[in-house]
Parts: C-alpha cells; structure tokens; sequence
C-alpha cells in the first residue's frame, strides 16, 4: 500500500464515524478530501460504495425507526436523477465540479448554522418529495453528494434523530447500488476502485459500531458544530482549486 492509499483509509475510516454516528455526512467529508489525492471519478465511487455497505448494516440494526413511506417515493425519484448526475460526471470540466461541489457544500453549512426553520412539510407532499429526491438522485451520481437534499427535507418534515437516522440509511441503501451499478455500466468502477474499498473494509465495520455507540453517549449538536466548520474549510479549499474564479 502506497502514501495515497494510506490517505484514502484514514478519509474512509473518519467519514465513516461521523456516517455511523449521525446517519449523514459521510460522502460529505470524504469526496472532497479524496479529491486532494485522486481524481473525482475515482473518489466518488469508492464513497458511495463504502456507503452501501455502511447503509445496509444500520438500515438491519435500525429498520424499526425507518420512515417507509418517505424513503420509498424519495427513493423513486432519485432513481430519476442518478443518470443525469452520472452524465454531469463523465461530461463536466473536474475544475467546473470542484467548483459546484465547493458552493454545496458551503451552502449547506450556512443553512446548518443559520437555525433558520421553514415550514414543516407533510409527508404526502409529493411535489416534495420528487423535487428534493430528484435533486438528491443528481447531486449524488454527479458527486457522491446525495445527503444535503435529504438532510433539508427531514428538516421540513421535522424527523426526530433516531428516525432520521435511520431513515437516510434506508434510502441509502438502494440508492448507492443503484449508483454504482451505474457507475460500472459507464466504466467508472475500476479494480483499483475496488482494491481501495477492500482494503478499507477492515476499519469500516469496527467503525461503525464505533460511531453507533457515539450517537448514544455524546450530544450530537457540539460536535455537528465542528463538523460543519471543518466542512467549510473543505469547500473553501476546493472552490480555491478549481480555479473557477480566475
């Protein structure tokens, strides 16, 4: 194992704590910290497929807290978005991605901080549901990024933290496969995508039940708080990559 795969498990390794810890912002660290080392279409695909098998453990630990009816239609419409994220990916300019993904993710840790409440949404709000599931299907095939959306609608359907938790995994789970079966139709899922991911499934399991023992000890609105300041840093970094603005 090289320097860079070294890298790679220590990023896998810490995304997946706070992935286990709080349901979400796993590919939120990961992708971005990836990309100082490999380029997107490497570091993409090897998040999301950590994240299935992450899904699928507390989605099984978790399944009593799941909000079915959400998750299915959110799931649905995802399906729609996937290939026009996909086609973002393999078409786009990496500088304009960085770019894109910088401003996300910004964007998302002023939402965060800001406290500001919208209007709670009803979960038969269909229109709802295909914009932020639709929405979450194309950032996530375009950058591995299909939390934000998610994160928004639990908020406006006011989900407490054990359901939203589990919740996001389960929508995860079919999502990340249908991602990466994506990914392998259109060639992005390499065996050193594969190399990296199975070196890194050691520390992933250990981890999770880790971070599962964290959500129950440690007040989940502290630590956000670093989470989102260093997430910042992060999409600061990567808008100052890209170059876009020069």
């Amino acid at each position: 194992m090289d320097t860079t795969g070294i890298y790679i498990l220590i990023i896998i390794g810490f995304a997946t704590l706070v992935r286990s810890t709080f349901g979400f912002g796993g590919s939120l660290l990961s992708v971005p910290l990836l990309l100082l080392f490999v380029p997107i279409t490497t570091a993409v695909p090897i998040s999301v497929l950590t994240s299935t098998s992450i899904a699928a453990l507390v989605s099984l630990q978790d399944r009593k807290n799941i909000e079915f009816q959400s998750v299915k239609w959110l799931v649905l419409f995802a399906g729609l978005g996937i290939p026009f994220g996909i086609g973002i990916l393999q078409f786009a300019s990496p500088t304009v991605l960085k770019f894109i993904l910088g401003v996300l993710i910004i964007s998302y840790c002023i939402f965060s901080f800001s406290g500001y409440q919208l209007p709670e949404m009803s979960k038969n709000n269909k229109k709802g549901l295909f914009f932020f599931g639709f929405l979450s299907g194309v950032t996530g095939g375009a950058c591995g990024l299909n939390g934000p959306p998610l994160v928004i609608y639990g908020n406006l359907r006011r989900w407490n933290a054990i359901a939203f938790r589990a919740s996001l995994q389960a929508y995860f789970l079919p999502i990340s496969t249908i991602t990466m079966i994506g990914y392998y139709l259109q060639g992005l899922w390499t065996p050193e995508i594969t190399t990296y991911y199975l070196w890194s499934f050691p520390i992933v399991i250990p981890l999770m039940y880790l971070g599962r023992y964290i959500n129950r000890t440690l007040k989940q609105e502290t630590f956000l708080k670093y989470i989102y300041l260093g997430l910042t840093a992060v999409g600061s970094l990567l808008i100052y990559q890209s170059q876009v603005l020069y």
